[in-house]
């Protein structure tokens, strides 16, 4: 059973903000615990703040979510940006375009339970990540 997602325009750092607390309000209510709501809040920060610079802005839709044996946060990242030419150099550890939290689609993806990434030059990129309760 998956709870309607909450979305949210990102068109500014006060944007990047207020996904950072939603993220984390629905980490709590889904009790994950201290730290997994921080690697989540940290992976969502990173990958918001992608989806402003290098995206352009778009949108980001987080929601509870239940596989039938434990609950977790699903979020989707969304933009129509320039898309991710390069996606082995882009999940290089240490590789940057600059500016982010450093962290990089690697590390983002090591943060989360599931990262899925749709990608293409020109039409923009969608990411989708799950952490689950454990």
């Amino acid at each position: 059973m998956n709870e309607p997602a909450q979305r949210i325009e990102v068109a500014s750092d006060q944007d990047v903000v207020r996904v950072r607390q939603l993220v984390r309000t629905l980490a709590v209510a889904v009790k994950l615990s201290l730290v997994d709501q921080t690697k989540l809040v940290t992976a969502a920060s990173e990958l918001a703040r992608n989806t402003l610079v290098y995206g352009g802005g778009g949108w980001v839709e987080v929601a509870q979510t239940d596989n039938g044996r434990r609950k977790g946060i699903r979020i989707v990242f969304s933009d129509q940006g320039p898309g991710i030419a390069d996606l082995d150099l882009a999940f290089t550890d240490g590789y940057t375009s600059g500016g982010g939290l450093g962290l990089g689609l690697s590390g983002a993806r090591r943060l989360v339970d599931e990262f899925d990434i749709v990608t293409a030059a020109g039409e923009g990129t969608t990411i989708t990540v799950t952490k689950w309760c454990r």
